[in-house]
């Protein structure tokens, strides 16, 4: 019989899921680190929230666990490329709190629009500063929204419903799903530019990492109010709270700080400032639904094998999988190579099967490719998510199989249309490992490494010589080195895996070469 942890409180719904399932459940929640770690070995199966850290160090005394349930949406308290080494599948439920959370930013704004917070603490100390608390209507306000996934469409059709004008900066948001939900797509710089009241709803990561810091407040209006509950980190306090002594920040609602728990933190005590403790998925509906959701996730994983919202794993068939995994991973990296390259909103996806592979149930490897291709930039994008993802977005899917594959036995090409291009790349097996065969026409033949360097550049002496004096100099090794290009004296493609990530100051001086035309740091 399986054996379940649940290790944070929970609805207690979860546990009987477990029970009804015939699964043993033990209910600890508060333990310590040290704690978890004694125990850890005798589960098969962990349920955490957020309170839980399961570090390296404690999925390497778990030697038994097969599966780790996040009941919430962020896995920040995961290690989830620990869990992977170990074989661990980390699932997350991404759906069942963004109504609650939408409906907090709200709340947040609407209480910083009227200073509720500090009109309720003065009227409890016994004043009536009905002159004091002056504030400003959302009717008519220009609404800027970072982000518009899930959450950040939900924040956006409700805002529209308070006569509010919407825009939104996400460059997977296509022009159609920004029409659907009522909102005028703009790059950021005019966002910051118009917006009255801004509201993040992005994921944590090195593109999103400190988007609204001193230039970026530089370039808003004065007066604008700033909402955050989707990540600390997102926003730079110091940065802030001298915005906010300046007076060109009038306010600002948080409910996520740069460190958790936040008991110490420069922006408390602000009359300007609304603050709650990351309050945002904090709904009893939420709570059951998430509870609900990772027990019945984690049963059927420890019960049939099945696989539901993995961030790690495929979800595919105990049957499916031998002859999938493989495929699997060509497909990931195919569409992880062209996410990382894209920066304008994609419009269509179309994934081309040749060979045998082509016989094979090819949904979940579309579905893989689409989870590549849309991660870079979303969180919590699974291999069950990404493709409804997708369809929310007004993205276009196809799959076109071929039985013949050309000059391989299998091959497989990702063709994403954006805004402003067509791209494409093909990979095949070898030996059973990924392989790029082409990319934007190019012919290749390069497996991918953790850290690799895409170049572009004009197909001309001297190019690779100053790349190599470059990395030299600032000693960073050159593990493989693939080039391709289209005809001599052309455009030309090299792939450069490196040992460890180059410094920014390293990727300028290689876009200062001159036949290099654009440099990106790809990370798998």
């Amino acid at each position: 019989m399986p054996k379940v942890l649940i290790s944070d409180k929970m609805s207690p719904l979860a546990a009987d899921i477990f029970r009804q399932r015939g699964i043993e459940v033990d209910v600890k929640p508060g333990m310590s680190p040290d704690e978890l770690k004694a125990c850890i070995g005798a589960y098969d199966g962990l349920a955490v929230r957020s309170a839980t850290k399961a570090t390296a160090e404690i999925i390497a005394a778990a030697d038994n666990l097969k599966v780790i349930g996040r009941a919430g949406i962020g896995v920040d308290n995961i290690d989830v490329p620990a869990a992977t080494q170990k074989g661990v599948v980390v699932m997350n439920t991404p759906f069942g709190n963004s109504i609650t959370t939408a409906e907090h930013a709200l709340a947040m704004m609407l209480a910083l629009s009227r200073q509720i917070p500090q009109a309720n603490a003065s009227t409890h100390a016994g004043k009536w500063e009905k002159s004091r608390f002056m504030g400003v209507e959302l009717m008519g306000k220009t609404l800027g929204i970072i982000g518009c996934g899930n959450i950040g469409a939900n924040v956006a059709e409700r805002a529209v419903g308070l006569k509010m004008k919407v825009m939104a900066y996400d460059p997977f948001l296509s022009p159609e799903r920004a029409t659907d939900i009522g909102v005028e797509k703009v790059e950021l710089d005019e966002l910051f530019r118009r917006a009255d009241f801004i509201s993040l709803h992005t994921p944590l990561t090195d593109a999103t990492r400190n988007i609204i810091d001193a230039a970026a407040m530089a370039q808003m209006k004065k007066g604008v109010r700033i909402v955050n509950c989707a990540r600390g980190g997102l926003v730079v306090e110091k940065d802030l709270k001298a915005a906010l002594e300046s007076g060109h920040v009038a306010g600002a609602a948080l409910d996520v700080f740069e460190v958790e728990p936040a008991k110490d933190n420069a922006l408390f005590g602000m009359d300007q400032v609304v603050a709650t403790p990351h309050l945002g998925a904090s709904t009893t509906e939420a709570q059951e639904k998430v509870a609900l959701q990772v027990a019945e996730q984690m049963a059927d994983y420890l019960l049939t094998g099945a696989v539901t919202n993995a961030l790690n794993m495929p979800s595919v068939s105990a049957e499916e999988a031998p002859r999938l995994k493989p495929y699997m991973k060509l497909a990931e990296q195919l569409g992880s190579f062209a996410g990382q390259v894209t920066a304008t909103g994609i419009q269509a996806v179309s994934i081309e099967y040749e060979g045998p592979v082509a016989e094979l149930n090819c949904r979940p490897l579309t579905a893989a490719a689409l989870c590549g291709l849309l991660s870079p930039m979303m969180e919590s994008v699974n291999m069950v998510s990404a493709p409804s993802v997708a369809k929310d977005r007004d993205i276009e899917v196809s799959e076109v199989k071929r039985e013949s594959a050309g000059s391989y036995q299998n091959q497989m090409r990702l063709v994403v249309t954006t805004e402003a291009q067509t791209r494409s790349i093909s990979g095949t097996l070898f030996g059973g490992e990924p392989r790029i065969t082409e990319i934007k026409g190019v012919p290749m033949d390069a497996a991918l490494g953790p850290n690799m360097l895409f170049i572009t550049n004009s197909d001309k002496p001297g190019f690779i010589g100053a790349l190599g004096t470059i990395l030299g100099n600032a000693a960073i090794n050159i593990a493989t080195f693939h080039l391709g290009r289209q005809a001599a004296g052309g455009d030309a493609i090299a792939l450069v895996e490196v040992d460890g990530t180059p410094p920014r100051e390293v990727v300028q001086a290689i876009c200062a070469v001159p036949q290099v035309k654009r440099v990106e740091v790809l990370r798998f």
